[in-house]
């Protein structure tokens, strides 16, 4: 059985970021391509790469297997575009003798670079070609490979791009009618912070934590100099492990004002971000299941308690980081799902999640050194931690499973259907019944289980559970389940072709704004504009607890058109649509996806880069009225839409 399992900290709260980055935030690329192209019949066309020489660094030339690795790649954003003859046309290129590959020898091209490729198109030729080349170099004795380089370059003759992306017509400052929201959405920060806090509450009773408490209480206590010098020093070591957790957001923060306004959107929609998460969290469940220990390397905990002796307010930070060090093994998690799932929300709700929790695992601390006899209050260290990280395991698994469901809908794998994804957790669920009952065991736990009232409680709780997740395995009107909406894949993203709960509902147009546009000029009635995406819970939300509102579904059946943009959706763009966008910031955007259409349409013409966002214009591509956010109210959001009917009738 693994017994250790070393998991670094900083990586897992910062790589969602780290992966999130465009090509165009990564290095400066070593060598500065320029592509050319030379039209040879109608679906035929010879693209020149050229490159200047880099002082001190050789490129391997093309066409060679370098152990494995092709020596240079282009790759194309159409897959349907191959590439049918490839030609050096350098005249610098020598072969020389290289201990670095079985072939004992390379071709290196000395000076600059050129590289001719012939291209077939199975479809139509686009103005603008879009990809990337990638490529090795030499720098002495070391094998290096560059950044690819993305490169976007027109074709004689091709089709320009068909997608509009700014609307000039749109003008949120002067809407025809003032009702919505504000520019920015509101984040419910104070929502995210009692989450935050209510997670270290339960962070607080693991193994890892509650032992500390009295230990360190009674420390700060007994070795401090006077009852209120040790109150002090306690207050500041809760305040410093409220700091440690604030300060684990504060990367993002950065990474907001200098990486592409979507990146948030990227984390939580980012397919192998998803899938990363969903083995980390598995991981976290088993762990929790004590089959292993996460933890982190223990020198950096030795290090920090080593310091943690100074005596002084360093050493009490210092106590506060070995705590935070070595408590990780069942805070991590925790923490981790709170950040996972408000990720897309921007930087401040992280804080505010991470604040909320570095809150409620500090105050203990400070509370019990200002009234120690509360000390003797506190239920005695035992198995009942045990079954607490147990639970908190199938939890775990739980979220790594909405984790998966995440991918699965952005990629539309047809993996976990929303009855699939159900049935999961009806299991899950099931399954922590058993264990408190004492029918299933797992890990360490004791076999004999004493019948407390909290047991009772929580095995009710979770029974009843299982029988409300249970309708939603089937075709009928029960199967909307409510309480959970926006955790579930959405109704239409069922095993059932025709869901009965979508029979009342109207139906968008999926990721087609001409079309609805077309037919909103046709039935001249104004267009709701939906900017959604698959892994977006409060937009799940917005579909199963306010579409379904009576009200709300007989005013967007009737009296508008509605159109659904997914700004998450994989789905490559035709050739001919692709596109490189200049941005109101004044950026080039590569436009490869049918999201990042979407994403951008929104944020140029509407402002935003959070989902659900909802916009009402007129046939004629007018502002009708502000656009609005979540709203869990029907009400409020029948009462804008009747607000964007008058508008149009003005």
């Amino acid at each position: 059985m693994i017994k250790h399992l070393r998991f670094i900290f900083p990586v897992l709260f910062l790589l969602p970021g780290l992966c999130a980055f465009s090509q165009a935030d990564s290095l400066a690329n070593v060598f500065k391509w320029t592509v050319s192209s030379k039209k040879l019949s109608d679906k035929k066309y010879e693209l020149i790469f050229t490159a200047p020489a880099v002082a001190g660094s050789s490129l391997y030339a093309p066409g060679q297997d370098l152990d494995g690795v092709k020596s240079a790649e282009i790759i194309f954003s159409d897959s349907s575009i191959r590439i049918i003859e490839q030609v050096n046309a350098g005249t610098n290129i020598q072969t020389i003798p290289s201990a670095l590959f079985k072939k004992g020898t390379v071709q290196l091209i000395n000076g600059a670079a050129m590289w001719k490729v012939v291209v077939d198109f199975k479809n139509a030729v686009p103005a603008k070609l879009l990809g990337s080349i990638t490529c090795f170099y030499n720098k002495g004795d070391e094998f290096l490979g560059d950044d690819p380089f993305e490169f976007s370059v027109s074709l004689e003759g091709g089709i320009a791009s068909g997608g509009r992306i700014k609307i000039s017509s749109i003008d949120l400052k002067n809407p025809v009618s003032d009702c919505g929201d504000d520019a920015t959405q509101n984040k419910s920060l104070g929502g995210i912070f009692l989450l935050g806090f209510l997670g270290g509450l339960i962070a607080l009773i693991t193994p890892c934590v509650f032992p500390m408490i009295p230990v360190t209480v009674t420390f700060f206590t007994k070795k401090s100099h006077g009852k209120k010098k040790g109150i002090a020093n306690a207050v500041f070591y809760g305040l410093f492990i409220f700091l440690i957790y604030v300060a684990i957001t504060i990367p993002f923060h950065i990474a907001s004002k200098t990486i592409s306004p979507e990146i948030f959107n990227n984390i939580s929609t980012n397919v192998w971000l998803n899938l990363l998460f969903f083995v980390v969290f598995i991981l976290f469940a088993l762990s929790f299941f004590g089959l292993f220990e996460i933890g982190l390397p223990a020198s950096l905990a030795n290090k920090a308690d080593s310091r943690s002796g100074l005596g002084n307010i360093f050493g009490i930070f210092f106590m506060a980081g070995t705590l935070a060090i070595v408590s990780f093994s069942c805070t991590g998690p925790i923490l981790g799902t709170l950040l996972a799932n408000v990720a897309n929300e921007g930087p401040w709700p992280l804080t505010a999640g991470a604040a909320g929790f570095g809150l409620a695992l500090g105050l203990p601390f400070a509370l019990f050194a200002m009234f120690p006899n509360w000390l003797h209050s506190l239920p005695k260290s035992g198995g009942w931690m045990t079954e607490v990280k147990v639970v908190l395991g199938f939890i775990e698994l739980a979220l790594a499973v909405k984790f998966l469901a995440n991918a699965d809908n952005v990629e539309q794998w047809g993996i976990l259907k929303r009855e699939i994804f159900v049935g999961a957790w009806v299991l899950i669920s099931a399954a922590i019944v058993l264990y408190l009952a004492g029918w299933l065991k797992i890990g360490h736990t004791s076999g004999k289980r004493k019948f407390s009232a909290f047991r009772i409680g929580f095995i009710l709780f979770f029974s009843a559970f299982t029988l409300y997740l249970t309708p939603g395995l089937t075709n009928t009107k029960w199967a909307d389940l409510r309480l959970l909406s926006g955790f579930p894949p959405p109704l239409s993203y069922s095993i059932y072709s025709h869901h009965v709960l979508l029979a009342d509902m109207a139906q968008p147009i999926h990721n087609d704004y001409e079309k609805a546009l077309a037919m909103a000029k046709a039935e001249n009635k104004p267009l709701l504009i939906d900017f959604t995406g698959w892994a977006c819970v409060n937009c799940r939300r917005m579909e199963e607890k306010v579409w379904t509102s009576q009200e709300v579904a007989t005013l967007m059946k009737n009296e508008f058109v509605v159109v659904s943009l997914y700004v998450d959706e994989r789905t490559k763009l035709p050739a001919t649509e692709q596109t490189v966008f200049k941005t109101n910031s004044g950026n080039d955007k590569s436009i490869i996806t049918v999201g990042d259409k979407w994403a951008t349409f929104q944020t140029e013409n509407f402002g935003a880069t959070s989902q659900p966002q909802y916009a009402i214009i007129s046939p004629d591509e007018k502002t009708l009225t502000k656009t609005k956010f979540y709203t869990p109210g029907p009400d409020e959001f029948a009462a804008w839409l009747k607000c964007g009917i008058k508008a149009m009738r003005r």
